[in-house]
């Protein structure tokens, strides 16, 4: 689509306000939650809860017994400074794995424009560890539409503002 042309969308939507997350048991998510991923957690009620970090951006976590693992492509990615506290990240969480109920952790890698890695926690949700500047992903928009390989191109990283 051409960027110059603004579109009159049908929705006058105006902020992405939340996603949902499945928890298998509400307190063990909720422990893993703060004292693990350092998120912001309030229970909303028997089954459910809000969590948020740095944003206004919120996951509703709602505790199902069947609620379905996530695929590794529709994960949550979670920001950190530096490529150093991503190895850091992935190195605790390696450790802490048996303890947390973590399963599935990649090694860290550059991909899509940042350095990460992932895992999947104790209810079967996909997380991302990863280096970005301050305001996550946003940086890709001032780029515009992406020929070619786009962000999947292994140079792409050098092409950050910040790298």
């Amino acid at each position: 689509m051409d960027q110059a042309v603004k579109v009159t969308p049908v929705i006058k939507s105006k902020f992405i306000s939340h996603g949902t997350l499945g928890s298998k048991e509400l307190e063990a998510t909720r422990k893993f939650y703060e004292e693990f991923l350092g998120l912001e957690v309030v229970k909303t009620s028997p089954i459910s809860m809000m969590v948020r970090l740095g944003s206004h951006h919120v996951y509703a976590v709602v505790q199902s017994r069947s609620y379905p693992a996530m695929d590794h492509l529709n994960h949550n990615g979670i920001d950190v400074d530096s490529d150093a506290d991503v190895d850091e990240s992935h190195r605790l969480c390696v450790e802490q794995a048996e303890k947390w109920g973590i399963t599935k952790v990649s090694k860290p890698r550059s991909t899509h424009g940042t350095y990460c890695f992932h895992f999947v926690d104790l209810d079967g949700n996909d997380w991302e560890i990863l280096s970005n500047p301050k305001g996550g992903y946003t940086w890709i928009f001032e780029k515009g539409d992406l020929e070619g390989k786009g962000h999947m191109d292994k140079k792409f990283r050098q092409d950050r503002p910040d790298a």
